[in-house]
């Protein structure tokens, strides 16, 4: 099996880091941009897709700053990861995005987040 590899992503995003955390840690916040639906069973995130589900478990969550999910199938060290980084000076809110994925998925993988993080956009009127 192909190493994957981390790549980090940053989106401004213009809205209270509140609103946005919530969009990125609960389960009704993320079916409204991330997933066609999600539901959350002792601490494992089902995400729906298409009618197929993944799940991912909730592994690290600092309120309000980042939370961290593990592919329950996934390898051990790999994780994707919501961060937000408010700029002292402008105010401005960046969610930074942590994933892996295998070289020759690099790019598709980027596209898909740049896809889903444009519906997070629109659904904040950012």
């Amino acid at each position: 099996m192909a190493e994957k590899q981390k790549f980090e992503l940053e989106y401004i995003i213009r809205t209270s880091p509140k609103v946005l955390f919530t969009r990125l840690s609960t389960a009704d916040g993320l079916a409204q941009w991330f997933a066609d639906d999600v539901n959350i069973n002792h601490g494992i995130f089902t995400f729906m897709w298409e009618g197929s589900g993944q799940d991912a478990k909730r592994v690290r969550e600092k309120a309000g700053k980042s939370i961290r999910f593990h592919w329950v199938d996934d390898d051990d060290d790999c994780y994707f990861e919501f961060r937000l980084v408010i700029d002292d000076l402008t105010s401005e809110v960046a969610l930074i995005i942590t994933d892996f994925a295998e070289e020759d998925e690099m790019e598709e993988s980027k596209q898909l987040w740049d896809s889903q993080v444009n519906t997070l956009m629109q659904l904040l009127g950012s």
